[in-house]
This record gives structure tokens, sequence and C-alpha cells, in this order.
């Protein structure tokens, strides 16, 4: 891509740990009408007079005509693409009092998420037909700080409204093996499932998957968080993920497990992969940075469904990252008012709340254990715009939205409750101190603020 004579680029950002597809290193990207018209070398000339147009190619030197742009030298601050959450319950319409549009996007973007994609539950009316979407939509619009897209969900007897939510825009479809904790979006059935993974295999979509065979859960028998955690035990995640595999394969749907807490799926993952069966896998950031060791008596904000395991079991999620059989850190944020965090582990809403911090909790972890930004941008923002299909997102690439985070790896900080945009301020990251700092966020080229400029995409 390459300007023309006379055109000027809005802004041009510098900085010497720029993260780019390529690795990391020195360099100036340029913006134009929102998007990335250049990526050159950090001390290329770039002002050498406002009409003598602009060559976009890597590498390119002097002749670089930018007129007024706007020009940002971050200096040993780093520049990463925007971040991509694709697992973020927003909640509205319906629910708008545990999460909205406009404080879950305020929250996005402070935390260097540019682009999110809202799961089907738990608003009102769940997003299982096109007429839903349109309702979200219209709750959606003019609200948003970061841009918004939509997964539908697959629940028993929609299966004909999958074609018609696909043509409308939704990324894919989400569907729970076990109860989804809420009565308007039922889990479907062994029968179900192959129902609704023939019919998303015929036009080619992607299904994504609440992972727990339900035979094998049960109500805890105590209030504590050992009772909550034998309840969910990682068998029921492998059995799950096991006959996901097995259908996938059989029907050639692309298949994608959300939120894998248990070690024991990824062997499973593994194989499926090795015998040509469509299937990606993700998990979270609090399974990678919290442990069932640490959790403090009565403090159901670190409940979430499947669960937070041992400290060896968060070992191993980290080594199916590196393996690649993980290829995706998303948030799962899943916020509730806090009434509904009762200290009993057994009543409690199961639901983490982390959409502003996941990318310093993360890093937080990758850094000590000796990963580099070059992998956090790939698990937090490639693979989940590649996952559904955003294109011109998760990259800092000529043609690509000029969506980019300024972000300080080096810093510390604390966390407080007190500092977050989450309508509902609860996480159990109150207090920790993590690595890392957002210091500034562009959507589309222009500096993120109180106007919702987000896109639904």
């Amino acid at each position: 891509m390459s300007a023309g004579p006379g055109d000027r680029a809005d802004l041009v950002i510098r900085s010497r740990r720029v993260v780019l597809p390529t690795g990391e290193g020195p360099a100036a990207v340029v913006v134009r009408d929102g998007k990335i018209i250049g990526v050159h070398p950090l001390g290329a000339d770039l002002d050498t007079g406002p009409d003598t147009g602009l060559d976009a190619g890597p590498g390119a030197g002097p002749g670089a005509g930018l007129g007024a742009a706007e020009r940002v030298d971050l200096g040993d601050v780093a520049l990463l693409p925007g971040l991509v959450d694709t697992h973020v319950h927003v909640n509205e319409p319906g629910r708008t009092h545990w999460e909205g549009f406009a404080t879950a996007t305020r929250a996005a973007a402070a935390g260097g998420v540019t682009t999110i994609v809202d799961m089907p539950l738990n608003s009102l009316p769940p997003t299982v037909n096109a007429g839903a979407l349109d309702v979200k939509r219209r709750a959606a619009a003019g609200q948003c700080a970061v841009d918004v897209a939509f997964w539908g969900g697959a629940i028993p007897g929609n299966t004909g409204d999958l074609r018609a939510l696909h043509e409308a825009g939704v990324r894919g479809f989400k569907c729970f093996l076990s109860p989804s904790g809420v009565e308007e979006f039922p889990p479907l059935d062994a029968g179900g499932l192959r129902a609704a993974m023939e019919e998303i295999a015929s036009f080619d979509g992607l299904l994504v998957v609440h992972a727990e065979d339900p035979a094998l859960l049960a109500d805890p028998s105590g209030p504590g968080y050992p009772e909550f955690l034998d309840s969910r035990p990682g068998e029921a995640e492998r059995r799950a993920v096991e006959r996901v595999a097995e259908l996938a394969g059989e029907t050639g749907v692309r298949a994608h497990i959300l939120h894998v807490s248990s070690a024991l799926c990824l062997e499973v993952l593994a194989g499926a992969r090795r015998e040509g069966v469509r299937l990606s896998a993700e998990t979270c950031p609090h399974y990678l940075t919290l442990t069932a060791e640490e959790v403090p008596e009565g403090a159901t904000q670190f409940k979430c469904c499947p669960p937070i395991r041992s400290e060896a079991n968060r070992d191993e999620l980290w080594r199916g990252l590196a393996d690649g059989v993980l290829g995706c850190v998303v948030s799962d944020h899943s916020p509730s008012t806090p009434d509904l965090k009762v200290p009993d582990f057994a009543e409690a809403w199961g639901g983490i709340s982390s959409l502003q911090l996941g990318l310093t909790a993360v890093w937080t972890e990758a850094a000590r254990r000796g990963h580099g930004l070059g992998d956090v941008v790939r698990w937090m923002a490639g693979n989940p715009a590649e996952l559904a299909g955003l294109r011109g997102k998760g990259a800092i690439a000529v043609g690509g939205d000029a969506d980019l985070v300024a972000f300080d790896a080096d810093a510390v900080h604390t966390v407080d409750v007190s500092t977050l945009h989450h309508r509902n301020p609860v996480t159990p990251y109150h207090g920790r101190t993590l690595r890392g700092q957002v210091r500034a966020t562009w959507l589309r080229g222009l500096a993120v603020g109180k106007e919702p400029r987000g896109a639904l995409l």
C-alpha cells in the first residue's frame, strides 16, 4: 500500500520497542484515515515536505510528506497492536446492572483491548436469533469506546436460526455442554451438539464450546473453595473435549474450546490436531496467574467455571501455550453485582472480572517465565483476531487498522478496584502487584477518550 502525491499522514508514532509480526524492535508507525500506511526505521526522515507523498513500504526513507501529522515519541515504552478479546460477557441489554457496553468498552480501552467479541449470554434476550442480535446492536449503538463484534448462541431448538445469524454477521456460535447458569441459555445434549455442528459446518462457521461433562459435575459438598474445586474436576473438561473432538472430526466443523482450565485437556487437543481435526483452544489470565492454593477463605471473587486449579496445573497450561496447543489468552470477563458474590462458594455467582487487567496480569507471569512481548501479542491479539475472522486487527501491519497501545512494560503497579472502569469493580486481582501499564490506546489512529468511537463489526 502506498500513498500518492499530496497525501498526508494523521499520526506518526515512534518507539524503540514496536512489536511487529516479524519481531520486536525500533520503528516509526505511520497512520492515515485510521489505517497503518507505513512501518519505517526509527530514524527515517519523515519530514521532507507536506506534499511529496509517502512511500509506505517497509524501510522507506526520505520523501515522506507528513504535513501536520501528530507525532508521538514513546521512547522505550513499547508499541503493541490493540488486543482482541474474543470472550467478553457485556450482559446488555437485560442485565446492564452487571455490566454494559459503555463500562465494558472503557475498561477494555484502559487495558489495551481495542476489539471485543461479546458473548450471547447473559443478556436478555440472548443472541440466539437474528432478531435478538438486532436488539443487542441497538443497545450497543453509540456507547462503545472500542470496536465490538458478536457471537451467536447455539441452544436446543435454534438450529434453524444459525445460518441467518451467520449471515447477519456473528463471528461464530457459542454452546454449553453443561448448565450455563442462566435458564434462558440451556446446554446442548449429544444430539443437539451434532445437529449444531452439522449445520454450522454447512456454511463453514465456527462453534465455540464451554466444555465440561455434566455427568462428572456435582453440587459442592460445602461452602469452601476446596469443595467447589472438587465439584468440577479436570476430568469433566477432558471428557467433554474428547466428545467435541470426536464430533468435530466426524462433521468437519471448525470448533474451539473455551477457557481451558485443566491441563488434562492438552494431550486430547494435541492429538485431535495431529489427526487433522479443526480444533483450537484458549485459556484465560486467571488460569495462568492464580492458583487454588492461594484462594482465601470466602473470597468468591476467585470463583469461575471451570475453576482455578493447582499451581502444578498452571505450569502445565503455560507449557501448552509455549507448545501452541493453546493459541489464545482471553479474559472470559463475566461480571456480576457484588451482592451475588456471597462468601459461600457453592452459592456465589461464578465469573471473574478482568477485562482491564488481562494484559498486565499475563505479562507479569509471562515475563517471569522468559516469554517476550511478541508472545503475549500473539496470544492476546493476533491469534484471537484470526480465530474470529477479524481482518485488519491484531497486528501492526501496513493496511491494518491503526489500533495501537503504548505499553510501559517495566512499570509496576498495585491493583486498586477504585481505578477500574468495570461497572462493578470486583476482582481477585485487587491488591496484587503487576508488571506493565497501558499509557495510551488508539482506535483507528485516534486516541481513545470520553467520546465513544467504537464500531459494531
